[in-house]
C-alpha cells in the first residue's frame, strides 16, 4: 500500500497536478456543460485561469521556450502541459467570440464572420505549439512554405473566391437569416444557411438551392423582405364599362376595404390605368406582412373581386387579345331584375343551405327581407342575440369584439358572407359587434319563416347542425372561446339545439 508521504508526494508532483486540472477541465466544460453554452464559457475562464497559476507556480511560461537543461521527461512533461495550455486559451478566446451568439441569440446558420474568427484562433494556437513547444521558428517556417502556399491557392482558387464574396455579403448585409430573395437569374427563395462557401436558399416547392458565395456575389440580388418583413403586391383587373370609372374605382376599393390578409397601414391604393371601349382596366395595389402570405392575399382579392363586382351588376372584361365583347347589361337591365331573384343567388352561395331542395330555397327566398345600413352605422352590438340570419348583398361590414379595454378585429364581411347563424340555429349571442364600413345591402332569414320549413323535414337540423359544425370549427381561431361560443361548434349538441330552439321532434 502507498505510505501517506508518497500520496502527498504525488499529489504535490506538477505532472499529477496539471494532468488532473486538465482533465477536470476538459471533463466539465465539454461534457457537463456542454448544453449550457454561458455556464461552459464561465468554466472555461475559471479553469484557464487556474491552469495559467498552477504552470506559472512551478515555473513554466508557456509563451516562453524551456529550460535549455532540462531533461528528457521534464521536456516531455513541459511540452504536453504547454500544448494543453494553448489549447484551453484557444478554447477561452473562442468562448467569447461565441458569447454573442449566446446573449443575441443569433442562429447558428448565420455566424460566418465567428466561424472565420475561430479558424484564426486555431491557427494561430497551433502556431504557437510548434514555436514555444517544438522551438521551430515560426517565421522561417512561413518563409519556407511561401511556394506551398501558391500552389495550395491556385488549387483552391474558387473555394478561396467563395470565403471572401461570403465575407463580403455578410459585411454589406444585403440580406438576413429569413429574408426571402431572387437573383436576377431567376432563382429565389427564403435564406435558412449561410457559411464559408455557399448560402441556402428554400424555394416555394420546399427545395433547397444552393448558390455558392462567388456566384451571389455577381448577380443583381432583390431582398423582398427589407427594409422590413411587409411585401407589397400589385393586381389588374378589367371591368366592363357600363358605368363610370369612379364607380367602379369604388366597388375596386370595397375589396380591398373587405380583406382579411392585407395590411391596413399604408392604405390600399386603386388607380384607373387604361379606358377603351372594351374595358376599364384598374390596377390594385396594397400590402401583405410577409412575402410568404402574398399568394393567399391573392386568392383573396380575387374571390373578393368576383364577389363585389356582381354584387354591383358589373362584369368583367376579356384579355385585350380576346376578339368580340361579352354581352354586357346595363344598370338599368340589372334593375328590372325581380327582387326574388337576388335572395335565390344568396341562398345558392351560402354552403349553410347547400341542403335544401330548390322549392326549399324558393319558399325561403319569399320570405326573406331586404334592409340598409348607412357607413358606421352599428348592424348588431356584441353580445346581442339575432333572431335573424343576415346575409351580405353588398358593402363591407367589420366584426370587432371588446374585452376589457381592448378592442380586436375578428373579421370583416364581404358580398355573400353572412352572420347572425348562431343566434338563429342556437339562440346563441354574437361574438363581436358588427358595423357597417361602407353603404350596405343586407338580405335577412327571421326564425320565424325557417321554422316551417324545419318542422316539414326535421332531417334539416341535422344538415345544418353539421355544417354550422364545420364552419364554427374552420373560423374558431377568430373568436375568443368561452361558454356559449365553444358550444356552437360542438356536434351533436348543436343539432339538439337546434331541435329544441325549433321544437323539432328527434329524428331517428
Amino acid at each position: 500500500m502507498l505510505s501517506f508521504g508518497n500520496l502527498s508526494g504525488m499529489i504535490a508532483d506538477p505532472i499529477i497536478q496539471v494532468g488532473t486540472l486538465a482533465g477536470v477541465g476538459a471533463l466539465v466544460t465539454r461534457v457537463t456543460l456542454r448544453h449550457h453554452p454561458g455556464r461552459r464559457l464561465v468554466g472555461q475562464v475559471i479553469f484557464f485561469v487556474a491552469l495559467t497559476l498552477l504552470l506559472l507556480y512551478h515555473g513554466i511560461v508557456p509563451y516562453e521556450a524551456g529550460p535549455a537543461g532540462a531533461s528528457t521527461l521534464q521536456r516531455i512533461f513541459i511540452g504536453l502541459a504547454k500544448v494543453v495550455w494553448w489549447v484551453n486559451a484557444a478554447w477561452a478566446l473562442i468562448g467569447f467570440v461565441r458569447v454573442f451568439l449566446i446573449f443575441e441569440q443569433k442562429p447558428r446558420e448565420g455566424r460566418l464572420m465567428q466561424d472565420l474568427i475561430v479558424a484564426l484562433i486555431y491557427l494561430g494556437a497551433i502556431l504557437s505549439v510548434i514555436a514555444y513547444v517544438f522551438g521551430v521558428p515560426v517565421g522561417t517556417l512561413i518563409a519556407t512554405s511561401g511556394v506551398f502556399a501558391i500552389i495550395l491557392g491556385l488549387a483552391m482558387q474558387s473555394t478561396l473566391s467563395d470565403v471572401f464574396s461570403g465575407i463580403a455579403l455578410n459585411l454589406g448585409r444585403p440580406y438576413g437569416i429569413g429574408d426571402w430573395i431572387v437573383l436576377s437569374d431567376g432563382i429565389e427563395g427564403r435564406v435558412v444557411e449561410t457559411n464559408w462557401r455557399a448560402t441556402y436558399l428554400l424555394n416555394g416547392t420546399n427545395d433547397v438551392v444552393v448558390v455558392p458565395n462567388s456566384d451571389l456575389a455577381k448577380v443583381r440580388l432583390t431582398n423582398l423582405s427589407s427594409p422590413d418583413r411587409s411585401h407589397g403586391v400589385k393586381l389588374s383587373v378589367r371591368v366592363v364599362p357600363t358605368t363610370t370609372p369612379a364607380l367602379i374605382a369604388d366597388v375596386m376599393r370595397s375589396v380591398l376595404l373587405s380583406s382579411n390578409s392585407i395590411l391596413v397601414t399604408p392604405p390600399a391604393t386603386v388607380q384607373v390605368k387604361s379606358l377603351d371601349a372594351q374595358a376599364v382596366e384598374l390596377e390594385l395595389a396594397f400590402r401583405v406582412a410577409d412575402f410568404s402570405a402574398a399568394g393567399a392575399a391573392k386568392d383573396e382579392i380575387f374571390d373578393l373581386i368576383y364577389r363585389h363586382t356582381r354584387a354591383a351588376a358589373l362584369q368583367l372584361a376579356p384579355p385585350p387579345a380576346t376578339p368580340g365583347m361579352p354581352d354586357a347589361r346595363t344598370p338599368a337591365d340589372a334593375a328590372s331584375s325581380s327582387h326574388r331573384i337576388t335572395p335565390l343567388r344568396l341562398l345558392d352561395a351560402l354552403p349553410l343551405f347547400a341542403p335544401l331542395t330548390e322549392d326549399e330555397k324558393e319558399a325561403l327566398a319569399a320570405t326573406m327581407s331586404r334592409r340598409t345600413y348607412r357607413k358606421d352605422e352599428v348592424v348588431v352590438e356584441q353580445g346581442a342575440r339575432l333572431s335573424s340570419l343576415m346575409v351580405v348583398r353588398s358593402g363591407v361590414l367589420v366584426v370587432t369584439r371588446r374585452e376589457q379595454e381592448q378592442q380586436t378585429e375578428l373579421t370583416r364581411l364581404a358580398p355573400g358572407d353572412c352572420f347572425g347563424e348562431g343566434g338563429l340555429l342556437t339562440g346563441a349571442s354574437e361574438a363581436g359587434t358588427v358595423r357597417a364600413l361602407t353603404f350596405v345591402v343586407v338580405y335577412a332569414i327571421a326564425q320565424a319563416d325557417l321554422g316551417p320549413l324545419m318542422r316539414d323535414r326535421p332531417s334539416i337540423a341535422e344538415e345544418l347542425g353539421l355544417t354550422l359544425s364545420r364552419r364554427a370549427e374552420a373560423q374558431k381561431h377568430l373568436f375568443v372561446r368561452d361558454d356559449e361560443t365553444s358550444a356552437i361548434g360542438e356536434m351533436p349538441s348543436l343539432a339538439a339545439r337546434i331541435r329544441r330552439l325549433f321544437e323539432i321532434p328527434h329524428v331517428s
